[in-house]
């Protein structure tokens, strides 16, 4: 709906896209802590992680993967774990045998390809099994500490409503919101402005019921439905 001024009449939404320096400041005072939501204690164990939320919530990952790196610790470990036992211990998440056979294999090429370490390395992460461009830049952002964005369902929604992309292909939107911080001088801290506007999408951009009223960005927000 259109926006409305006190004292009567209608004021347009804010024309344009938002600017990246005003979000990330904003950002950065509602999730001042912001870090990835899946639990973990090393490289191994955030790379497995985030390879098993695909497709499922990283509340229910954190439920499953206690158990999972009791049972296989290291990738040696979980290289030459049975199948069946992996599947039935991933069957909550859905898809188990799927899901098993993607983090043992993945658990395989880290011992064949890099002695059983995860790499700092973009390329030969993207190598292994089951892991993509976003799974990378998680492992290599929050746990090596490069500035990345890792592009999911949350922050392209919440870009895209922003004005700063119009595509939906996760490499363009990366590119998009990158070319925007630039532009607007937004510090290039890619890395947490990604996990804020993840929290974002999670607790106020939702899907199908934004709540606009007390979002932050309301007011810098091309696509904001709220009443003024």
């Amino acid at each position: 709906m259109t926006t409305k001024p006190a004292g009567g009449g209608s004021a347009a939404r804010p024309e344009g896209p938002a600017n990246a320096a005003v979000v990330a400041a904003r950002m950065g005072k509602a999730y001042p802590d912001a870090r990835t939501e899946l639990e973990h204690r090393d490289a191994f164990e955030l790379l497995v992680a985030t390879v098993l939320s695909a497709q499922t919530t990283d509340q229910r990952v954190n439920s499953v993967t206690p158990q999972l790196f009791a049972s296989w610790p290291d990738a040696r470990a979980l290289a030459g774990a049975a199948e069946q036992d992996v599947t039935a211990l991933l069957h909550p998440l859905g898809m188990g045998a799927t899901r098993a056979r993607r983090i043992i294999g993945l658990a395989q090429g880290l011992l064949a390809d890099h002695g059983g370490e995860v790499p700092d390395d973009q390329a030969a992460l993207e190598a292994l099994p089951g892991v993509g461009r976003k799974t990378a830049h998680v492992v290599r952002g929050t746990w090596f500490g490069h500035e990345l964005l890792a592009v999911d369902t949350h922050v392209g929604r919440v870009s895209r409503r922003l004005g700063w992309t119009e595509a939906t292909d996760p490499r363009r939107v990366e590119q998009d919101v990158l070319d925007r911080l630039r532009t607007d001088g937004a510090p290039a801290e890619a890395t947490v402005l990604g996990l804020r506007l993840i929290l974002h999408g999670r607790r106020v951009c939702l899907a199908r019921t934004p709540r606009c009223g007390t979002c932050t960005l309301a007011d810098v927000c091309p696509s904001a439905e709220v009443d003024r």
